[in-house]
């Protein structure tokens, strides 16, 4: 049998690394990120990415690569996730490509256009634009012609704002129709996925509990070690959910209690929005609606007849 690619995609706390550390004990596969935060080494916690012990449960790929200073963009990802698949096609063995970054999973198997540069004078009169509107208005005024975007992007988040304005300024064109044209790097019917969906009660109690247990791991340290680099407040890493809360806290805005529930609330909105995101453009893809490992498995392999337990 040749090697297969699995795709695992769901939003934050849904069980996806689980699954898919039991998928790669059941067919000897290796493990893919494909969750932009998990990509840099500075917030192992806040990020979520797997433990060393999960890691040493099976080859794991992407995860912990890149220096928060060094901002990735979805198309290094692909051409570095292809390098991988290629590697690991190679050993013969299968491919498990696990995370909740919609665009990532969508540039894989649906395609992703190169975008033509923004002239200089596009891109300053954007960011000028948002200083003088505001995040509540330019958004709108994005929401008008790009509303996937004005929908996906995170609250606080100017970078991806304004990128998403300069192009469709520059181009006539919005962000959202680049980035769902253009050729697929997986070829059609090479990849099997799935997508998890639990239900929202279960899902918000998990992101709550995940958020609190962060806080007792060490992310508040974590924390403080990133923001003591004082970084470019737009790079990718430094929009990671939580990490303001807890600088909030650390500069004595805010107890820790308070920083802990804020940003409880603030992973309940982001599980939110990639579950909104995946029932848009993931909408063929098979749901798992469980949150509990065991049924997860049962569910998975009631999709996947001939794996073993």
């Amino acid at each position: 049998m040749d090697p297969r690619i699995w795709l695992i995609a769901g939003p934050t706390a849904s069980g996806k690394s689980a699954l898919a550390l039991r998928l790669a004990a059941a067919t000897g596969g290796e493990i893919v990120n494909a969750d932009s935060m998990q990509l840099y080494a500075d917030l192992r916690i806040l990020t979520a990415r797997p433990t060393p012990d999960e890691e040493a449960q099976a080859p794991h790929h992407l995860f912990g690569i890149a220096d928060g200073a060094d901002g990735w963009s979805v198309g290094r990802w692909v051409r570095a996730a292809g390098v991988v698949l290629t590697e690991i096609a190679a050993r013969g063995r299968d491919t498990i490509v696990v995370g909740g970054t919609g665009l990532y999973f969508r540039a894989m198997t649906v395609g992703l256009a190169e975008i033509p540069q923004v002239p200089t004078q596009v891109r300053a009169q954007a960011g000028a634009e948002y200083d003088a509107m505001g995040e509540m208005d330019f958004r709108g005024r994005l929401g008008a012609v790009d509303p996937v975007a004005a929908a996906r992007i995170t609250p606080g988040d100017r970078q991806r704002l304004v990128r998403a304005w300069e192009v469709y300024a520059a181009t006539e064109t919005p962000l959202t129709d680049w980035q769902t044209s253009g050729s697929p790097a997986l070829e059609p019917g090479s990849w099997r996925a799935v997508a998890l969906e639990p239900l929202r009660a279960a899902l918000y109690a998990r992101c709550d509990a995940r958020l609190a247990r962060m806080a007792q791991a060490g992310a508040l340290e974590e924390a403080a070690r990133l923001v003591a680099r004082n970084l470019d407040a737009d790079l990718p890493l430094m929009k990671a959910v939580g990490l303001r809360e807890f600088a909030a806290h650390l500069r004595g805005e805010a107890t820790l209690a308070q920083a802990i529930a804020v940003a409880q609330q603030e992973t309940r909105r982001y599980a939110k929005r990639q579950t909104t995101w995946m029932r848009g453009q993931m909408a063929d893809w098979p749901r798992l609606a469980a949150t509990e490992p065991e049924e997860q498995w049962r569910q998975f392999r009631a999709l996947n007849p001939g794996l073993t337990p």
